[in-house]
């Protein structure tokens, strides 16, 4: 152990002095490793951060949920849009009635959405979502506020005029979001009293735009806007403990009752699980990432190629200095780990300057993305890993001939 200890130590010394003497030969060796590590890293760590903040915002849609819908969220060459659009969009009724005959629900939501423009006095805001929502959108969904509350229950039997809105929108019309409540908004000529201020989330990819919306009862949005045009569904969230496969078996099931569906017909909507979504999004992800390590890869090929180059230099200027180490004793191994283990400081080196690249990178895309960008901890200990195979691989032709030197012969050169 002591023995390897020194070998190291000396190869981390050697690899300094390297770098000390031969500095443009070196440094450009190590571009060539640190160019392929940046690469590799910043492709995965971009990707990978995009895919967490994106299964985050799937996960916010609700665990164990199925969406039924008239539109099938996966999409495909085998359901064609003029079949999704002929279809007969969800009912208040029918949560209802699926609630009534369910087993395996711990509850069921109706949401209507749509778009439009609030206002508050002179200040108009376009492109809001807007959602009519029912008492169990807290259950399925649950809400964190800024200020305020939701909405009673008795304001949701009488469609009372009020709502909740987004932190954003609260802050263009107020300034402080927490000066939003008991304010009045107009919604189409409608004054409607705010009651709540969802807190700041983010801009979101998919799911739910929180911060740029308007909530408020589906009795209360059914007076404003048409039902069948806000694009109607049902959230139904299974009971804990219910797999996602019996909950929808026992939905498409009931559904096809409460739809009066003959078992010659086809199903007229649509059961989309959040499950089936979270796993083909990371099935996309795998391949995103095979993808960015072949590109990265191809780039640290080159830089392996030049770290090895710099080893059969180094074998060739020490030739001498081997065969005396020979001659007075040392191993073939000794000599083959002492080169390899210089080689893999190199890589090493060369992927600490490419780490610190990405890193800065990492600020940069965060700076002008709409998610963060950072490296995990398992990215780090895939860089060590990569550098010590690229290192080993590099140097274990030079590293074997210089174990197999002669000494005479090399102390002669």
């Amino acid at each position: 152990m002591r023995k390897s200890i020194n070998i190291i130590r000396n190869s981390l010394k050697l690899t300094l002095e390297e770098l000390r003497v031969n500095k443009t030969r070196t440094i450009l060796s190590l571009i060539g490793v640190a160019f392929g590590i940046f690469c590799i890293i910043l492709v995965l760590t971009i990707v990978n951060s995009f895919e967490k903040n994106i299964q985050d915002e799937v996960k916010s849609l609700g665990s164990n949920t199925i969406y039924i819908d008239k539109w099938d969220y996966s999409g495909g060459p085998d359901q064609p849009f003029w079949k999704f659009r002929a279809r007969p969009v969800a009912k208040y009724e029918e949560a209802e009635l699926v609630k009534r005959r369910s087993q395996l629900l711990d509850d069921i939501a109706f949401l209507m959405q749509t778009t439009g423009s609030i206002s508050h006095q002179n200040d108009v805001i376009g492109n809001v979502s807007v959602y009519g929502i029912t008492p169990a959108q807290m259950t399925i969904q649950p809400i964190t506020f800024q200020a305020g509350r939701f909405i009673s229950p008795a304001e949701f039997q009488a469609g009372s005029p009020v709502c909740i809105i987004g932190y954003t929108n609260a802050e263009d019309f107020f300034g402080d979001p927490n000066r939003a409540l008991g304010r009045q908004i107009d919604i189409k000529g409608k004054k409607v009293t705010i009651v709540g201020v969802i807190a700041k989330e983010g801009k979101s990819f998919i799911g739910w735009n929180y911060d740029n919306c308007v909530m408020m009862s589906y009795e209360l949005l059914r007076t404003i806007y048409d039902v069948d045009s806000s694009n109607p569904i049902l959230i139904a969230k299974g009971k804990p403990g219910v797999s996602t496969d019996a909950l929808m078996d026992e939905l498409k099931g009931i559904m096809r009752q409460v739809r009066k569906l003959s078992p010659t017909q086809e199903d007229n909507f649509s059961l989309n699980s959040v499950e089936a979504f979270s796993k083909a999004l990371a099935s996309f992800f795998v391949t995103l990432n095979i993808v960015g390590s072949i590109v990265g890869g191809i780039s640290l090929i080159v830089g392996m190629f030049s770290i090895a180059n710099i080893m059969f230099v180094t074998v060739k200027e020490r030739t001498a200095i081997i065969g005396l180490k020979k001659a007075i004793g040392a191993k073939k191994s000794t000599i083959l780990f002492e080169f390899l283990t210089e080689a893999t400081i190199l890589c090493l080196l060369g992927g600490a300057i490419g780490l610190f690249f990405v890193w800065i990178g990492t600020l940069i895309i965060s700076s002008v993305a709409d998610f963060p960008v950072f490296i995990s901890f398992s990215l780090l200990l895939t860089t060590v890993l990569i550098c010590l195979v690229v290192g080993i691989l590099a140097g274990i032709i030079p590293a074997s001939q210089a174990s197999k030197l002669d000494p005479v012969v090399a102390i002669r050169s």
